[in-house]
């Protein structure tokens, strides 16, 4: 157990460090990409995308021979919010949201229309404060502008300290970038995500953290 200095506020990611979705739909979704463009995604590379296991999604498209100009589209267009959401589940350590006392935002690279079913579906909206979902507008991680704009929907100050905290390596660039503290969340053995991700805080659970759900007074 850690016991780390308390925040004004919170901004997290959503999949992969409060939620995750059931492999079949990943796999699936997978399939029916593969349909669509006539190209062949192992397991391996579904998992890699899937989770950014790999560090930038991008880059790893591209290693592999793929156009993420082709790709993003019809894997935006495939993926089903209705479906997604009914394979998506809360970690049980994602429970102590609901308890922090202090401005809360949740900043994802889940599109919006998933994200609004996903989070309507598991009951958690109320969870959050401020809920923004990355585009081309605001930007994608490690930008900082999109972890920028939640913290001025937030309506928090420069004299506040506060943290992001992700499960990928985008994440934890994010928050540096946007000058916050990161916790990274460990949810997959490291050697099969083949980079080590350095945050202020390394977990594999949120109940790792001990003291840092409230601000201090």
């Amino acid at each position: 157990m850690q016991t780390r200095p308390a925040y004004d506020y919170w901004l997290l990611d959503l999949d992969g460090t409060l939620v995750d979705t059931e492999w079949a739909y990943v796999r699936e979704t997978f399939d029916r990409v593969e349909d669509r463009l006539g190209v062949s995604f192992s397991d391996r590379q579904a998992e890699v995308l899937w989770h950014g296991l790999g560090g930038d999604r991008n880059e790893s498209l591209r290693a592999w021979g793929y156009d993420p100009e082709s790709f993003w589209p019809v894997f935006d267009e495939l993926d089903d919010a209705t479906a997604r959401a009914e394979a998506t589940y809360l970690y049980d350590d994602a429970a102590f949201v609901a308890d922090l006392d202090r401005p809360v935002g949740l900043v994802t690279h889940c599109p919006a229309p998933i994200t609004d079913v996903v989070l309507d579906s598991l009951d958690v909206r109320d969870w959050f404060d401020v809920v923004l979902p990355c585009d081309e507008e605001t930007g994608f991680k490690p930008d900082p502008e999109p972890l920028h704009r939640a913290r001025a929907d937030l309506g928090v100050d420069a004299t506040e300290t506060g943290v992001y905290a992700g499960d990928g390596t985008s994440d934890v660039d994010a928050a540096a970038n946007a000058g916050l503290d990161s916790i990274h969340v460990e949810r997959h053995d490291p050697a099969r995500r083949g980079v080590c991700v350095l945050g202020d805080h390394r977990i594999e659970s949120f109940r790792d953290l001990a003291g840092a759900q409230s601000g201090g007074d």
